[in-house]
């Protein structure tokens, strides 16, 4: 397999600095092994993209080709945001989200994920949420004690449950048999918060590249109010 993947960021429509942080930070391609991940940091302007970028740093310092697990890599960003609060104590507080994908040569993707940032996949022209978000609305749901309507519009619905940077972490883990055509989206909440599932699937769908998709995701978000900022991976598996 082949794998081609497009990247978008930006800062929306309201705040005044970008928290998230992407890798890579550009458009590119490879057979495999490859990792990609998208990060969005909290704790204030500064701390927030202190550990997003951080965690990124730390998670794709390792070359793709070393035997260093998804979830292993996440563990480490998880070591460098806590390590650097330590060190200074304005940072305390600050935090990240994290959703990281190894895509390997025999059509596997292995997933390692902490937060409220999402993988999907979209096959044909079915869109499948492939993450769960770590926050209380989502643990509230999965008890039955909220319904899909009065989660969207809870007023703790930013509230996220498991985070990198305050201390250990649980990290959910997965992996994925792929197949030629399919796609596959990492995201920060910047998009999803602003855009639904179907018409996410619909941009998905539409038939044009990786960029020219990414591009129209955030275009989506800025359109909707662009409240936050909004990072985007469009990843295609070809033949």
């Amino acid at each position: 397999m082949k794998y081609v993947w497009g990247t978008a960021t930006h800062v929306g429509r309201v705040r005044d600095g970008n928290e998230d942080s992407l890798f890579p930070g550009e458009s590119g391609a490879s057979d495999g092994p490859a990792i990609l991940m998208v990060a969005d940091g909290m704790g204030g302007a500064v701390a927030g993209e202190v550990a997003s970028s951080l965690a990124v740093e730390a998670a794709s310092e390792a070359g793709a080709e070393d035997d260093v697990s998804p979830e292993q890599r996440v563990l480490e960003a998880n070591n460098a945001v806590v390590a650097a609060t330590k060190e200074d104590s304005s940072l305390t507080g600050m935090g990240t989200t994290m959703t990281l994908v190894r895509l390997n040569p025999d059509s596997t993707a292995d997933f390692a994920h902490v937060g409220d940032s999402r993988a999907y996949l979209l096959r044909g022209e079915t869109l499948t949420r492939l993450t769960t978000d770590h926050t209380l609305v989502r643990e509230l749901l999965d008890l039955g004690r909220i319904t899909e309507e009065e989660a969207e519009h809870h007023p703790h619905r930013h509230l996220i449950t498991r985070v990198l940077g305050l201390g250990p972490v649980g990290v959910d883990t997965f992996t994925l048999d792929l197949e030629a055509g399919d796609r596959l989206l990492l995201c920060s909440d910047g998009l999803t918060d602003m855009v639904s599932d179907f018409t996410l699937e619909k941009l998905l769908a539409a038939g044009e590249g990786v960029d020219p998709t990414a591009w129209a995701l955030v275009e989506q978000a800025n359109t909707a109010g662009g409240l936050d900022n909004t990072t985007v991976l469009v990843i295609d598996v070809a033949e």
